[in-house]
């Protein structure tokens, strides 16, 4: 746990600073490998010897700056192809704008559903929040396998998606649990995280 929140800090503070975002990125490609395996490894090492407590006062402080950060990336930056990505057993071009704007949104919310499984403690979810993260995903996961379904989707973040096809019901936080790889992804169809 005390890893994922390193990596987590780490990722806030690439998205906080082109500096910073270019310093890591240089250092993981020159670590070699899975480049976020690397990247990763990277973030973990360098904040091996915070305490858990300064990685928490540290990511409140960097927050809101990585925020800024995140939106105030310019439109020829977002077109940037930023790598291959293997989904579904195909390697996808991934541009830096799908990066900042749905990965590293969707990251850190599967990370916060890992770490309240970890220390027992239930998530808050709120369909003004998580909801709209969950209906993200369902709408990319609809697209990837294009064909039909009726999903229910059961919690505060959940709701009621497609017509015709299987009908399919999961709790919300599940269906992404399991469409990120921590499962069986219905119509055997991931959708990255």
């Amino acid at each position: 746990m005390r890893a994922m929140a390193a990596h987590m800090l780490g990722m806030a503070e690439m998205s906080a600073s082109i500096r910073e975002a270019m310093r890591q990125t240089k250092a993981a490609e020159k670590a070699g490998g899975v480049m976020i395996d690397a990247l990763t490894s990277l973030q973990v090492s360098e904040r091996a010897g915070m305490s858990a407590t300064a990685i928490a006062a540290r990511y409140a402080e960097v927050a809101p700056r990585a925020v800024k950060g995140r939106r105030r990336t310019p439109w020829f930056m977002r077109r940037t192809k930023a790598g291959a990505q293997v989904m579904n057993g195909r390697e996808e071009m991934w541009s830096l704008g799908f990066l900042t704007d749905v990965i590293m949104t969707r990251d850190p919310w599967m990370h916060r559903v890992d770490i309240s499984r970890a220390v027992g403690v239930p998530m808050e979810l709120t369909a003004d929040h998580d909801g709209v993260i969950v209906d993200d995903v369902v709408r990319e996961w609809a697209a990837r396998h294009g064909q039909p379904f009726t999903l229910r989707l059961t919690g505060p973040a959940g709701g009621r998606w497609g017509s015709g096809g299987p009908e399919l019901e999961f709790d919300a936080v599940e269906f992404c649990r399991a469409l990120s790889g921590r499962g069986h992804a219905p119509l055997q169809t991931e959708v990255p995280f």
